[in-house]
């Protein structure tokens, strides 16, 4: 079928990218809920107006609006560093047991000019199946289900707020070998975690098993970390376990002999999950 006379390349550009951009704003901001109404209130709601593509933008209000979302919100970087350096120099999970990573990061709103957006990430082993196992789609499946109720709230992910305070867990036979850690600025906080990640793994935790390392240094942030010379030119010191909320985004599974990760829950609408996979 050939092109209309009338063809407008530019005009179905538009109508296309719009279209397709609305249903990743809707995703990026799916906190507000299905029933949210443009409002011009100095938060997520207000943001999200600029953000959504309207039929009637000039192309520069097009641009804009992406570069809002994609570059200034951070959409396109979301979960970049699970993924940097080199993989060849990463050592396999531990005898073929599978791995369940959860990924935390900072709002973007809630980051400082100038200074980098904090993240954390946690994980466990599963120790009674193998990357072999026949059924282990299935208790991934059952995983992916357990996190949602143990990992969000109010259909936004959980916050930790990390500091100073390094709290360990190890437990070998369960599933945290080398002493899991997470840093906190309460222990009880990093405690929760630890619990909420035993539920999702049908680990029984227990207290015992936790150490707390308090180290006698204060917390520092980008604007009291102090500078420093280098090269003549006068640099920011890196902060030392600074003060941070970080909220859980997703979580998936590491696999021996499997190259890629298997995304097993997800609030940022990026990745696809097992239970959303028609292909597999």
């Amino acid at each position: 079928m050939s092109l209309p006379d009338n063809f407008n390349a530019f005009e179905h550009l538009q109508d296309v990218f719009r279209k397709v951009a609305n249903r990743e704003v809707a995703s990026f901001f799916s906190d507000l809920g299905d029933n949210w109404e443009p409002s011009l209130t100095p938060d997520r709601s207000g943001v999200r107006v600029a953000c959504t593509h309207q039929d009637n933008d000039t192309s520069g209000m097009t641009m804009m609006r992406a570069i809002l979302l994609y570059l200034q919100l951070g959409y396109i970087r979301n979960g970049l560093a699970l993924f940097y350096g080199s993989r060849e120099n990463q050592e396999p999970p531990v005898a073929g047991h599978p791995r369940i990573n959860f990924y935390f990061s900072q709002d973007m709103e809630a980051v400082p000019s100038g200074a980098n957006r904090a993240d954390l990430e946690c994980s466990f082993r599963l120790m009674e199946y193998k990357n072999t196992s026949s059924n282990l789609k299935t208790k991934l499946l059952q995983i992916g289900t357990q996190i949602k109720s143990d990992f969000v709230d109010a259909k936004k992910g959980i916050v930790l707020t990390k500091g100073n305070l390094l709290v360990t867990y190890k437990d070998p036979e369960n599933g945290f070998p080398n002493g899991s850690k997470i840093l906190c600025n309460s222990a009880s906080d990093a405690i929760d975690i630890y619990k909420r990640m035993c539920r999702v793994g049908d680990i029984v935790f227990n207290d015992d098993l936790i150490t707390v390392h308090d180290p006698k240094k204060d917390s520092t942030s980008g604007t009291n970390a102090g500078t420093q010379i280098i090269l003549g030119k006068t640099r920011k010191k890196r902060s030392y376990r600074r003060v941070v909320n970080v909220r859980y985004r997703y979580a998936y599974a590491t696999i021996p002999g499997e190259p890629n990760p298997v995304f097993l829950h997800d609030t940022t609408g990026r990745y696809i999950t097992l239970a959303e996979d028609k292909i597999s």
